[in-house]
This record gives structure tokens, sequence and C-alpha cells, in this order.
């Protein structure tokens, strides 16, 4: 009959000697005997290269058997408001939840645990804050996600941060970590640059109950975060309906002419109302206008039809009047050659220019004389015809 039990354990192996379910001892690195009397033996193996001591009920363990596993194992213990940040040596490589616990095998890494108490403010410290970004989230993944919630706020925008449904205070651009146990944490982000709104493909009734379709913008920038924040669980969904609202009474109070006649008239109208609108909620309306007017398809007709009308008698008038102008400037001249036989051979003249320039060739006798005496004379044979 064998009595003994030979056990090899590797350097990177420690094993727990159990006799009748009852831990015993703690066998290093090297061969050992085990006695098989005095009641059945089990050990188990554990691998020290991962530094954790990694049993099932390990703080059990550790604390009923503190006199014999003090030696060869170090524990660490959160409270219920406490944080740990687990180096090895000097290397940050894990984050202890509250009320957690941790078992390390000794001699094999330094192993320090550094313990933050997230009772009060719950913002990572900016020197610890870029190391667990990078660090843990690339090492646990998910879990550094869980236990920290980055933020980064942009140029131009601000943070604003609530603890359970609490608003805490106002960020300034740059970036952020904070402890997420025991609390819920949310950053909102504002944008604090000016920012255009299209209100687009209104159907709106006129004062003279005529359809129109018309498009509005504008632009608005957030001067208040706070009140925003406080006030508006969505702004931008806010301004769009108040200036849908707003347009619609502007419109609904003006006839069709006077909306095509001044348009600035209807922006100033809408902007005057939405801007004192939107300063109770900390929004500044920069500016507000009309793009387009869409008219129905019968009614663009009408009014073509009327443009086109007051068009052609605008037209008329000032044929006409250009015509009378000729027929009084026409009168005059003629008065004054009646008078001045110098001034009437001037006429004839001009008269010849023009008859000249069209004809390619022309054969003259008896002189120049002959020709203009000829032409009077065939005038006045004209006229007594």
């Amino acid at each position: 009959m064998i009595f003994w039990k030979t056990i090899d354990i590797a350097d990177n192996e420690r094993a727990l000697l159990y006799r009748r379910n009852r831990l015993v001892d703690v066998l290093m690195p090297g061969r050992h005997r085990v006695l098989r009397f005095g009641g059945s033996a089990r050990i188990e193996m554990y691998d020290v290269s991962d530094v954790v001591f990694g049993a099932a009920q390990a703080k059990f363990l550790v604390k009923t058997h503190s006199d014999l596993l003090a030696r060869y194992i170090e524990h660490f213990e959160m409270g219920d408001n406490e944080v740990g940040l687990v180096y090895r040596d000097g290397h940050l490589k894990d984050v202890l939840a509250p009320g957690s616990f941790l078992a390390v095998w000794r001699d094999i890494e330094r192993v320090r645990v550094d313990v933050i108490d997230i009772s009060g403010d719950c913002e990572v410290e900016p020197a610890l804050l870029s190391l667990l970004n990078y660090r843990l989230t690339a090492d646990r993944g998910r879990a550094a996600s869980r236990s920290i919630k980055f933020c980064e706020v942009a140029d131009g925008y601000v943070g604003m941060l609530s603890v359970d449904s609490k608003y805490q205070r106002m960020l300034t651009p740059g970036s952020y970590g904070f402890w997420t146990y025991n609390r819920n944490v949310v950053v909102g982000i504002l944008d604090m640059r000016l920012q255009t709104i299209e209100v687009s493909g209104q159907e709106i009734l006129t004062k003279d109950r005529v359809s129109l379709r018309i498009n509005l913008s504008g632009s608005y920038k957030i001067v208040d975060p706070e009140t925003v924040d406080a006030k508006l669980s969505d702004y931008a969904a806010f301004i769009y309906r108040e200036l849908q609202l707003r347009l619609r009474e502007v419109v609904g109070t003006h006839t069709l002419d006077s909306l095509l006649e001044d348009k600035d008239r209807l922006n100033l109208a809408i902007a005057e109302d939405i801007r004192a609108r939107m300063a109770e909620y900390g929004i500044e309306v920069t500016s507000v206008g009309v793009k387009d007017i869409i008219l129905p398809g019968d009614m663009k007709l009408i009014l073509n039809q009327v443009v086109e009308a007051q068009k052609e008698s605008e037209a008329n008038l000032i044929k006409r009047r250009e015509e009378t102008q000729a027929m009084r400037s026409l009168h005059n001249t003629a008065k004054m050659m009646e008078n001045n036989p110098t001034l009437m051979r001037l006429k004839e003249l001009e008269a010849l220019e023009r008859v000249t320039e069209r004809i390619d060739k022309i054969s003259v006798y008896g002189g120049l004389d002959g020709v203009l005496n000829d032409l009077v004379t065939l005038g006045s044979r004209e006229v007594n015809r």
C-alpha cells in the first residue's frame, strides 16, 4: 500500500493542501511528499503568474485562515464609498469598485492599491484622467467605461453636468472624467456657436383667405446655457415650433398684397415677437427672414396677368407721352422753318443726305442747285396734287 503521494509544483505555481476539507498548509515550488494517512488529502493548484489569488472563496479563506495565509497572500477591501487604483510594479492595471475585495500572491510583483474617497466630488483628478482614459480603456474595455464617464468638451461648446438628475455645474472646453459608481452621471453638450434653422414648406392662409407656402430662415445662439439646460429638453425643436407659430400669426393678420409689397415688414414683425420669447430661455435670435413666398398655381397665373396688364398700361402711357412730345417738337420745328429760309434749306440738305444713303449710284445734271430746286419743285407739285 502507498502511504505517500509525491507532488511537483512549478515555479509559477502554488498549492493549497486540504485534509478532511480543511486548509492545513500552502505548498511552495518544488517536490513534496504528502502523507495519505491522517484523513483524505486534497490539493488545489494555482497559477501565480497572474498575481491575483483567484480562489472561488478567496475572501473567506483569507479571513478565516489569516494566520496561515498572511505569509503568502495580501488582500485589499474597498468601502462602500471607496475606489481602489491597483498598481503592479508601478503600473496602473485595474480599478477596484466600492465594496470589492482583491487578494494577491506576495513576492510575485509589487502590488499597491491607492484608495480614493468618492463620497463627495465624483470628478476624476486631472493628473489621473489621461492615464485612466487610455490605459484602462485599452486594458479593460467595457469595464473601464462602466466605472468612469469620460467626456470631451470641444471649443465652442459647453457641458452641463448632472449627477443623479441634479444639475451640478457647467463644464468649459476640455477633458473630464467622473466616477459612475453609486451614481448616475450625465453630461449634456450645448453648442454655443451661431446656428441656423430652416422652417420650410409652411401652408398658411392670409387675412384675405389666400393659401401661401412660405419658407423661413433664422439664426440664433445660446447666451445662457444654464437657463437653456434647466428649461428646455430640446431647444432646437422649441425654436422651430415658436418660429412656426409666429409665422402663422403674423401672416394671418396681413393680406396678400401687403405681404408682397413689403416683405421686410413681415420679417420685422416675426423677429420682434420671437426675440422677446427666446430671451426668456437664454437664447438670442440674431436674424429672421422669409426666404420664399410660393403662390398656388391659379393665383400665380392671375397675378401674372395683373402684372402684365399693369406693365402694358404703363408702356402705352409712355408711348403716348413720347408721341405727344415728338409732335410738339415737330410743330415747333415747322414754325421755325416757316420764317427762316436758311433753316429750310438746311432741312432740305438733311433730307437729301438720308435719300442718298439708300442710293447706290446717282447722276447729277445742272449742278447741285438744279437738284435742290427740282427736289423742292417736286415736293411742291406733290403738295399741289
